[in-house]
């Protein structure tokens, strides 16, 4: 089943709602409203026609795309921009494969917990969360995953400073 098919039939049920399908390299990628994740997952996972029974992959990304000023020091700070989270689904009934990407925006990056639907998708939210600060609402346990939990800051967001100490203790960077 294609992507467009695909689409066709969540416009039949959240008909309110605005998806899309954007277009890259790597194939077809459907753009979802942040506010209707969780119900479009469960669907996507529970209507026959679909089955996206497994979810292979939930990853963060900081897309910077705000506007970008110039520092004394030369270098550019990013004020503003989106993060997003991306899912990617495959259905081992039908053999067929969806990525979903939510935006968000950086300043209060929420977005509903997918972990009630899969599994697996409780360690990838927390690696998400501690990697570019993304609050999973619902999620059972938040909380870091890899660093600290009074680390300072999200290390893969584009904007970040290293820390120079840590406790005390220089941080190699």
């Amino acid at each position: 089943m294609t992507t467009q098919e695909i689409l066709e039939i969540i416009k039949q049920k959240f008909p309110e709602e605005q998806f899309e399908i954007k277009t890259n390299i790597g194939g077809d990628i459907l753009i979802s409203p942040p506010k209707v994740l969780r119900d479009l997952c469960f669907f996507l996972r529970d209507d026959e026609r679909l089955s996206f029974d497994s979810l292979m992959n939930l990853s963060g990304v900081d897309l910077a795309d705000g506007e970008k000023k110039k520092l004394e020091d030369g270098t550019f700070e990013i004020l503003g921009g989106h993060l997003a989270t991306v899912y990617h689904l495959y259905s081992m009934k039908h053999n067929h494969k969806l990525t979903i990407k939510v935006l968000l925006p950086k300043e209060n990056p929420v977005v509903p917990s997918v972990e009630r639907v899969w599994r697996a998708a409780d360690w990838h939210e927390r690696e998400a969360y501690d990697m570019f600060g993304i609050i999973f609402e619902g999620h059972h346990n938040l909380k870091r995953i890899l660093l600290p939990d009074d680390w300072d800051g999200y290390p893969l967001r584009k904007d970040y400073k290293v820390q120079e100490f840590y406790h005390g203790m220089k941080v190699p960077y």
